[in-house]
Order: C-alpha cells, then sequence, then structure tokens
C-alpha cells in the first residue's frame, strides 16, 4: 500500500496538478543518478506541503513541496532527521543533491526529494499488546534522541516551537486557541463562545442545504459539551512547564509499518519545542481510540510503561500531561470548525467517535490516568 501523507489541509480549492515536466526534469538534473521523470501523481495538498509520488527511470521517489518556502529552516529539519537516522531511529530523510544540500528553490518554491517507503498506516486495533509497548518504545527513543541531536537548536531559533496540527493530532492554534500560546490551557470563556458560534451554523444546516444527520449529532454533542465543560471549568489545568524537542504530530497517519515492524516515521514538519508528555499522551488517543469513541486501556498501559522507560519521563509527567490532553479535548472543536466555518467534510467520518470519546473520557477519567501512570 503506497504511502499517503496527511497534514493540517486547508478546503480543496482545486485539482493539484503538480509540478510540470520542465520543472521536474530542472528538479532531477540537481540529483546524480535520479533519473529523468516518468510520472508524478500528487497524494495530498495540505496547508504545509504537497507531496507526489514521483517516478523516474532509475526508482520511485516521494517529492515534496514545502508551501512555507523557509529553505533555511527545512534544511535543518532535514538535517535533524538525518542525525536521526544516524542513530538508528526509522525515518525517511531526504536524498542529497549532488552538492550536498538536500532542497531545491526552483521558480521561488521549494522543494525536497525523499526515499519512496513502501509501507502501510496500522491503527491500535492492529496492534499486538507486544507492538503497542514497542511503539511507546519508539516515541520514547524519539524524544530522547531529539534531545540529543537538536542540543545546539534553541526554541527561538529556524526550528521554533509549533502549535499542534489541526486534523489528526489536534488544533492549528494549539489548546489555547487562536492568539493564545500553545503552552497554555485553553480558556472555557472562549470555548462557550465558540460553541454559541458553531450551534448558530449548525441550526442553519451549514448553509443552503437541508439539515441532516450529521448536523442533529453535531447540536446534541455541542450542547452535552457545554453542560460538561461548566461542571468542569475548575478543574483548568496550569500551564505546561516540562518541554522538549518533539515531532509535533506523532499519529497512525505519519508512521509506515513494514510488516509488523515500524519503517519509517514521515512528516517533520511541525518538529519544534513543546510538552513532551502531552505528545505521548496524545499520539496514544489518536491510536487506540475505538470506533465506539472509548479507549484500548490495556494497549495504552503497555504502550506508556515502554514509554516512560524510553524516555525517562515519571508517572507524574505522564499525569499532568493526560490531565491537560483531557482538557484539550474538552475544549477542541476542530472537526465542526472545518465543516462549518471551513466547508470542508473530510474529517466528518472521525467526529462520532472523537465527540463520545470526551464523554466517556471525562467519566473514566481516573482509569485513563492510572493507564497512562501505572
Amino acid at each position: 500500500m503506497p504511502r499517503s501523507l496527511v497534514t493540517d489541509a486547508p478546503p480543496d480549492t482545486g485539482p493539484d496538478i503538480g509540478p510540470d515536466t520542465g520543472t521536474l526534469q530542472a528538479l532531477l538534473r540537481r540529483y546524480d543518478r535520479a533519473g529523468t521523470p516518468v510520472s508524478c501523481i500528487p497524494l495530498t495538498q495540505g496547508l504545509l506541503n504537497r507531496g507526489y509520488r514521483l517516478t523516474t527511470t532509475r526508482g520511485d521517489f516521494f517529492l515534496k513541496h514545502h508551501l512555507d518556502g523557509d529553505q533555511a529552516a527545512i534544511a535543518r529539519q532535514h538535517n535533524v532527521t538525518l542525525r536521526l537516522a544516524a542513530l538508528g531511529l526509522p525515518v525517511a530523510p531526504p536524498v542529497a543533491r549532488t552538492d550536498g544540500t538536500t532542497v531545491t528553490v526552483l521558480g521561488g518554491r521549494c522543494y525536497a526529494l525523499h526515499p519512496w517507503v513502501e509501507g502501510r498506516h496500522r491503527d491500535g486495533g492492529e496492534l499486538t499488546p507486544a507492538q503497542s509497548r514497542k511503539l511507546g518504545a519508539l516515541l520514547g527513543h524519539v524524544h530522547t534522541s531529539l534531545a540529543k541531536v537538536c542540543r545546539e537548536e534553541t526554541p527561538d531559533g529556524p526550528l521554533a516551537p509549533l502549535g499542534p496540527a489541526e486534523g489528526p493530532g489536534g488544533p492549528s492554534e494549539g489548546p489555547g486557541g487562536p492568539g493564545r500560546p500553545a503552552d497554555a490551557s485553553a480558556d472555557p470563556q472562549d470555548t462557550y463562545a465558540l460553541i454559541e458560534e458553531l450551534l448558530g451554523l449548525v441550526r442553519r444546516g451549514g448553509g443552503s442545504r437541508p439539515r441532516d444527520s450529521f448536523d442533529e449529532l453535531a447540536e446534541h454533542r455541542l450542547i452535552e459539551r457545554r453542560a460538561l465543560l461548566e461542571r468542569h471549568a475548575h478543574r483548568r489545568p496550569a500551564d505546561a512547564t516540562a518541554r522538549g524537542w518533539v515531532h509535533g504530530d506523532f499519529h497512525p497517519l505519519n508512521l509506515l509499518y513494514r510488516g509488523g515492524e515500524p519503517a519509517a516515521i514521515v512528516d517533520w514538519d511541525r518538529l519544534g519545542v513543546q510538552p513532551r508528555a502531552e505528545e505521548a499522551v496524545r499520539a496514544a488517543v489518536i491510536f487506540f481510540l475505538r470506533p465506539d469513541g472509548t479507549l484500548d486501556l490495556a494497549k495504552i498501559r503497555r504502550y506508556a510503561r515502554a514509554y516512560r522507560r524510553a524516555s525517562g519521563a515519571d508517572p507524574a509527567e505522564l499525569g499532568a500531561a493526560v490531565h491537560r490532553v483531557w482538557w484539550e479535548r474538552l475544549n477542541d472543536f476542530w472537526m465542526l470548525r472545518w465543516r462549518y466555518q471551513l466547508g470542508d467534510h473530510r474529517a466528518d467520518p472521525g467526529f462520532p467517535a472523537s465527540a463520545a470519546l470526551t464523554v466517556w473520557w471525562t467519566r473514566s477519567y481516573e482509569a485513563v490516568r492510572d493507564a497512562f501512570t501505572d
């Protein structure tokens, strides 16, 4: 199964036909033994990048078009992944050009060429207990390895901290909401205002189309969430303090498996400084979410124990992270914002389980915390 990339993509603005033949030829001339282009198939269209399966006379590659165009930051990101690969982490670092660099600028656009990785995505339901342990250990090793290779980087340097991606990993503005620092906890007053705005959009059926079952569910969950937040507003956590270098978007669609083993961690665009334990909790919640909106706590317990051993994080750090991620979820409506504010329906299938999780997690708060800290 070919790899796919998921970024925090905005609504589709039209077909992505990719670079033209002249651009591809000019690009490949920068590389030794890359061949000449045969086909270039678009894979994703996102805010942070666009990806293509590029087939040449020498084989298959993954071509990434970085939309932000910050050549220096992209090169530093590449340098980090190259150093992680040298430590034995499963990554897919860029292919070096003839001159040893890894970023090509053509027509004002930044491109990078990566080896093509054959593999498939696996969610937590497909992982065995042993593979769940390996997943936790892998993320722990990622965090400790990043601490080594990013020692010379500074949080306010080119690889600046970024908020979690809006999409599988969380809201693009971070848990604090628009204009709030990523480490700040969400203000329930802001959430109440957002709920009212979304309820108004939901009750109008999203515009000219008739109301449907999704609108009914969305209205129910918004009203339910408002009541839930009112009961728990006093539990707003303090701002996060324990920070470290993290992948920034670690979830099933950014991890490729070959057989039962991880083959490549991909999409390092959100590499930055964030609370590391929160990434561990957030990743587990995404991997081990069941279709009915509950979490597989048995697998999470194995995952979390392995993560703590590999990263050196103690139960108190994980416990604080569980509380902050729960609060983030309680205040988060990115799927409804995509649908009703942006007109983007791609996240709709995930809404029922995600919305149910928040209710279940609140009721099962102690059991979830224990799974991460036991």
